[in-house]
């Protein structure tokens, strides 16, 4: 779990060019850890063996130009509320515009470290320019160039220093998040568990103040669970509450072990629901989805059966993941949800022994081995299960470059197939015997 840093600044500053050059560095170690949606706004990235989540506000913006200096007070303001650090990007060749001095007032007020880094100086010329940057009432600045890296050491340095020290907590306890969009039930569900209104709920979306953690111990279940409604702004405008309530999952789900996926069965599994899955998904976190106010729904067209081959078909491949039918309104099946987090809580966490892992797994790829590349047969010896707090296997083989995704599926189906892991992502690696 890491520290969250926010990149701000108007529209066409290179704010994307310097967020994707600090993923990428990342991407190249990890297999592709990417964004909250297939677009990325949200991505990791390491500096000095220091690792912190990164958002692109700007990448969320869509809307003409007037509509701009609304949103970006908006991105500004969430990221005053979310970050722990922010960086504030202006651009040399356009100098300082009216609306790079808005967003340095907002700044100006925060108590959290901003960087002003100075983008497209390539050369001393530009270097001499970016002077007038003090005036923005910001102090030091850094000067640097997204399109070709240089200057990002020296703002990294500085960075990845202030960044609290973000330590696990060391709590043995499971820690569940319960995720989805506005209004889907997710404090009622928390309610109902605890018998408490310790939530305010009410109908409009929006209205829980905080993501709290709340220690749960009942029918022999102990664990913590983190409520992610928290949207702090009073402010019920349509698209705050859809990009708030993605920055807290993101937050959220960095930090648990299951997220509990709930959506509202009369909306279905919107895109906004599919975000936080795969970002779920991308973070390697178990998953359980809970279809709330089933009660509500018309079953002649709808049943069970249908709805949950909606659901599967929306999150292929990855498909071993828990669906329940509940209702917070009666208690249908909410304990049941709890049972089965559980026990993906429990899949996440199991180690295979190696001998059994190859007794099964070996003949199996000796019956399919992978299809030959190029005409050249890649032959599997050996497998292991990594020793990484979520399930990752390891298979040496004489030609890993060769192997090809659908067969990694196809071991990976096969694993599923011979051991428990329903709920969740499963990696696997090729690597060079």
């Amino acid at each position: 779990m890491g520290a969250i840093v926010a990149i701000v600044g108007r529209p066409n500053v290179g704010k994307s060019t310097f967020f994707n050059r600090l993923i990428q560095r990342r991407e190249a170690i990890v297999d592709a850890v990417s964004g909250v949606t297939r677009d990325r706004h949200y991505g990791k990235s390491d500096w000095n063996g220091r690792e912190f989540s990164l958002i692109d506000t700007g990448g969320y913006v869509l809307g003409s130009d007037d509509v701009f200096e609304k949103e970006i007070d908006r991105q500004v303001e969430l990221a005053i509320g979310e970050a722990d650090a922010i960086i504030f990007m202006v651009d040399v060749e356009s100098g300082i515009t009216g609306m790079d001095e808005d967003v340095a007032k907002l700044l100006r007020k925060v108590d959290k470290p901003v960087f002003l880094a100075v983008n497209k100086v390539d050369n001393a010329q530009r270097m001499a320019d970016a002077v007038e940057f003090y005036a923005l009432g910001l102090g030091e600045y850094y000067t640097l160039s997204s399109i070709n890296g240089s200057g990002t050491g020296e703002l990294l340095d500085a960075l990845v220093e202030v960044l609290p020290d973000v330590k696990e907590e060391e709590s043995e306890l499971p820690r569940f998040a319960v995720v989805g969009r506005p209004n889907a039930g997710k404090s009622s569900f928390i309610n109902a568990l605890i018998g408490e209104d310790r939530y305010i709920v009410t109908d409009i979306a929006g209205t829980t103040r905080d993501s709290i953690d709340t220690k749960y111990n009942q029918f022999g279940f102990e664990f913590n669970l983190v409520d992610t409604a928290g949207i702090r702004r009073k402010s019920k405008v349509k698209e705050d509450l859809e990009f708030y309530s993605v920055m807290r999952s993101v937050r959220a789900i960095e930090h648990c072990d299951v997220c509990i996926l709930m959506l509202d069965a009369t909306r279905g599994f919107d895109g906004q629901v599919e975000n936080i899955f795969w970002l779920a998904q991308r973070n390697n976190k178990g998953i359980v989805i809970l279809v709330n106010k089933w009660d509500l729904v018309e079953k002649e067209t709808n049943s069970v059966k249908e709805y949950t081959a909606k659901i599967k078909q929306a999150i292929a491949p990855f498909e071993d993941v828990p669906i329940l039918f509940i209702s917070v309104m009666t208690k249908q099946r909410i304990y049941k949800a709890i049972e089965t987090a559980v026990d993906v809580f429990k899949n996440r966490s199991k180690k295979i022994v190696t001998r059994k892992l190859n007794d099964i797994m070996l003949p199996i790829i000796e019956h399919t081995p992978p299809p030959a590349y190029k005409g050249k047969y890649v032959k599997i010896k050996f497998c292991t299960q990594l020793p990484t707090p979520y399930p990752q296997f390891a298979f040496f083989c004489n030609l890993p470059q060769y192997v090809r995704d659908p067969y990694k599926r196809f071991l990976e189906n096969k694993l599923r197939e011979h051991f428990d892991f329903t709920g969740v992502p499963i990696t696997i690696f090729m690597r060079k015997k």
